[in-house]
């Protein structure tokens, strides 16, 4: 399975201006550029999109996980939050941290720690980015 995301740019990098599309649609020309990355101002940025993308990608692993445990959620929410920092040579993502809110019937919160942790190194974004991922996975009643 092969699928992709694009990035178009122009100008220079404080007053320049970049749309970001995915295949699916999903993204459309979506602005983003560096006031939106460094400044909060509206817009998208890589950093959130890969937020995105992790919990999303974490959230189906560890639903599979479940099925293969013979539990459903309920619903299951994850926040995933980036970092990005200045370094000695530029900018890099240092951490993800997975916040995770869950309610599951029939699980203990040890198992459902175990089976979150085994998502966490097993979603195939975990596995791509070279970061320290954290995570916090609360059971909900």
């Amino acid at each position: 399975m092969s699928t992709y995301g694009t990035a178009v740019w122009s100008g220079g990098l404080k007053d320049g201006k970049g749309a970001i599309s995915t295949k699916s649609g999903a993204l459309k020309d979506y602005p983003y550029g560096f006031a939106s990355r460094f400044e909060g101002k509206p817009g998208t940025n890589p950093e959130e999109l890969i937020g995105a993308a992790h919990a999303g990608c974490f959230t189906m692993a560890l639903s599979l996980i479940l099925s293969e445990a013979k539990l459903t959620a309920e619903k299951m929410e994850t926040q995933a939050d980036v970092t990005l920092a200045k370094q000695d040579d530029g900018f890099a993502i240092t951490a993800v941290h997975l916040t995770l809110k869950a309610k599951i019937p029939g699980v203990d919160d040890k198992t459902f720690q175990e089976l979150a942790a085994k998502a966490k190194a097993g979603c195939p974004v975990s596995k791509v980015l070279n970061a320290k991922i954290t995570l916090d996975a609360k059971l909900e009643s």
